[in-house]
């Protein structure tokens, strides 16, 4: 660790780059907690799915063949959503960052749009949205439990 300590600013610690970038290693992209939490949701109201299809862009979180529904689970940060978390712009390496969290942005969308067209229907689902179970697990109702034969998209919210 290295401590800061510039006038007119909090003393704080940060970390070497080889102590950030074993961090950084450690992040999983996949099994995260707000993945597993949205299948224990998704399991307790009784939907059965498939994990990570290989077979459909963007290898969805959660594939629900039966209803031609994918489900991601996104992280705030990753993902640019416009949340506390998802705002917050990283003070090192700042431009690389964007850029990063851009591409991750325009391919959610080009996913989603490659899903619909195959007939799919999308929902994506933010980590902080977990913060309320109660009404992630309503809008996974209401995703599923719309007509089968739809394929209109519902609305990420970006």
């Amino acid at each position: 660790m290295i401590t800061t300590a510039d006038p007119g600013r909090s003393t704080r610690k940060r970390e070497d780059p080889a102590e950030r970038s074993r961090i950084m290693r450690a992040v999983k992209s996949r099994d995260t907690a707000p993945e597993l939490r949205v299948r224990r949701i998704a399991h307790r109201m009784g939907f059965r799915f498939s994990l990570r299809r290989a077979d459909l862009p963007g290898k969805p979180d959660l594939a629900l063949p039966k209803y031609r529904a994918a489900i991601f689970v996104h992280g705030c940060f990753w993902h640019g959503h416009r949340c506390r978390r998802g705002a917050r712009a990283p003070k090192t390496n700042a431009e690389y960052w964007r850029g990063k969290i851009a591409r991750n942005r325009t391919r959610d969308r080009r996913v989603a749009a490659e899903l619909r067209a195959r007939g799919w229907r999308v929902l994506a689902i933010y980590e902080c949205q977990l913060r309320r179970e109660a009404a992630v697990a309503k809008r996974i109702e209401k995703f599923l439990r719309r007509s089968q034969g739809s394929t209109a998209q519902v609305r990420l919210s970006f």
